[in-house]
């Protein structure tokens, strides 16, 4: 009952209408209503909401250049997309890597399994690769490898494959050249963990089939313990903290 005579009054203080009066409104007015009752009563404004970071992968996306660090394109531009879900290996990394390879990239066939922007793969031809295949799920990302080696005037060294690492191992493998290969293993670290047991056959597969005299590269961090590597006594493993690199050596020819 007391709700309807405020009710009263208040219509006929507005108006039917909703006209409003001359005059000031005292603020203790309104409290003796719920605000989902009172047909005038301004709108609250809502309470401001912190940005939904999310997850790392669902950031926006920058552009990031990079850069070939050594060989007949050193300095050459390479780009990168700045999405987080395409870990390229730091540049100084690269670096150590290549240094650790040493002339003997010239010659092999490049192959990078998780190819991300295609730096390790453009890197290693012009270090003297013969030729690149480029393994990269993302769709968008393997477009951007193809813009690369484009701008790089590389496309007819470098092949590129849209496809699941996994499986392109398992089916393309038999059919490539018998030149020695560099193969470079450097999926998202939490693979070692998440995916241990595919990454171990993918490793053992590649082990047993790379011709003589071809090197593999695996890339990791320390959730992985490098002992557990197939053939491990035969990795030369060093640390560019947080990255652990492998380098496994095939038997040279006879």
């Amino acid at each position: 009952m007391a709700f309807r005579c405020w009710s009263l009054r208040l219509m006929m203080l507005w108006g039917v209408r909703g006209r409003r009066l001359h005059g000031t409104i005292n603020a203790s007015f309104f409290c003796v209503f719920p605000s989902c009752c009172s047909p005038f009563m301004a709108k609250r404004p809502s309470p401001k909401r912190k940005p939904n970071r999310g997850n790392a992968s669902q950031q926006p996306v920058v552009d990031a250049p990079m850069r070939i660090i050594g060989g007949q394109l050193k300095n050459k531009r390479i780009e990168y997309s700045g999405d987080v879900r395409t870990r390229p290996m730091k540049e100084r990394v690269r670096e150590a890597v290549f240094n650790l390879i040493g002339p003997s990239i010239k010659g092999k066939l490049a192959i990078d399994l998780f190819a991300g922007t295609g730096a390790l793969g453009l890197e290693a031809i012009s270090r003297g690769a013969i030729g690149a295949h480029l393994i990269e799920r993302h769709v968008p990302t393997s477009k951007l490898i193809r813009a690369n080696a484009e701008a790089l005037e590389l496309v007819d060294q470098v092949t590129i494959y849209a496809h699941n690492s996994f499986i392109w191992v398992k089916k393309e493998l038999p059919n490539l050249p018998r030149t020695p290969w560099a193969v470079f293993i450097c999926p998202p670290y939490e693979f070692f963990v998440s995916r241990a047991e595919e990454m171990e056959k993918q490793i053992r597969t590649l082990i047993e089939s790379a011709p003589p005299e071809s090197v593999l590269i695996v890339e990791f961090d320390s959730q992985f313990d490098g002992a557990n590597l197939p053939d491990a006594e035969n990795w030369d493993v060093r640390v560019y903290s947080p990255a652990h690199v492998g380098v496994y050596r095939t038997a040279e020819s006879d």
